[in-house]
């Protein structure tokens, strides 16, 4: 049905509203799918409501990290959670690089926003969309971002082997990768990927039925479209260059690529 899917994508923002029909009309021709992907209670039910209105568009809810003002309450997304187009929890996870002030107790809180949201999804069975960003001028003495959400789905999946998810838009290196994948996360790189070659060799050390694309669209256009917004149709340059760098023919890389959306988010049976 699909020959793309970008599971990490912003379709709700307002930076739509002008032309999201003809986006997803142009995303149906081309057999491209997406996973809406929610930041808040608004936009999580922003999500489900386009989900529910194309065959081609899943959802996540959650609460993103950097949303200081919101908690995640159980109770406002349990009607949620039950649309069968919901096929996450997230995109939750630990930012510290917007960090301006009271460093220590805003890693505190983002960990315990991260752990009901883990929670939540083990009880709902569902895989987690993760977002993970560090400190901008970290010392090489204290622990990342990474480190610290390794540590915390280590703890959760001891008592929940079934416990599953993607880390999206990843600029970790090898090493960082390895530990996920260890745990049976999937790993997805962005557009980023197009136009800078830090992550080369990470991408070419990631299984590929590990391995992911998405475009955190309308952020971070892939080359050719830098500078403009970005859009699920572009997931395209992303899925090239990752068969560029692992130097595997594209068609390969395609078909396996939407084999791994659909089984980390059981996108067949919804």
């Amino acid at each position: 049905m699909f020959d793309y899917i970008d599971i990490h994508s912003h379709l709700n923002f307002p930076d739509f509203d002008k032309d999201r029909g003809d986006v997803i009309k142009k995303m149906t021709d081309e057999k491209i799918g997406t996973i809406c992907v929610g930041a808040d209670l608004k936009t999580s039910r922003e999500c489900v409501e386009l989900a529910n209105k194309y065959k081609n568009i899943w959802a996540t809810i959650g609460v993103h990290p950097n949303d200081g003002m919101e908690d995640f309450n159980k109770r406002d997304y349990l009607k949620l959670v039950e649309n069968k187009k919901v096929v996450g929890i997230g995109e939750c996870g630990l930012d510290y690089f917007r960090i301006k002030e009271e460093l220590e107790i805003e890693k505190k809180r983002q960990k315990i926003l991260f752990e009901k949201q883990i929670q939540f999804a083990i009880q709902n069975n569902l895989p987690l969309m993760i977002h993970c960003r560090d400190l901008p001028h970290r010392s090489f003495t204290e622990a990342g971002a990474y480190e610290d959400i390794l540590e915390i789905l280590n703890f959760y999946k001891k008592g929940n082997p079934e416990l599953k998810g993607n880390v999206h838009f990843f600029i970790g290196d090898k090493e960082i990768a390895k530990k996920f994948i260890d745990i049976d996360f999937t790993i997805s790189f962005s557009g980023v990927i197009t136009f800078a070659n830090n992550y080369n060799e990470t991408i070419k050390y990631v299984p590929i039925n590990k391995i992911m694309a998405d475009t955190d669209s309308p952020f971070v256009a892939p080359a050719p479209f830098r500078g403009k917004r970005n859009k699920p149709l572009y997931i395209k340059e992303i899925v090239k260059k990752i068969a560029e760098i692992k130097n595997l023919d594209i068609e390969i890389i395609k078909k396996q690529m939407v084999q791994n959306a659909i089984s980390v988010f059981s996108l067949g049976s919804h």
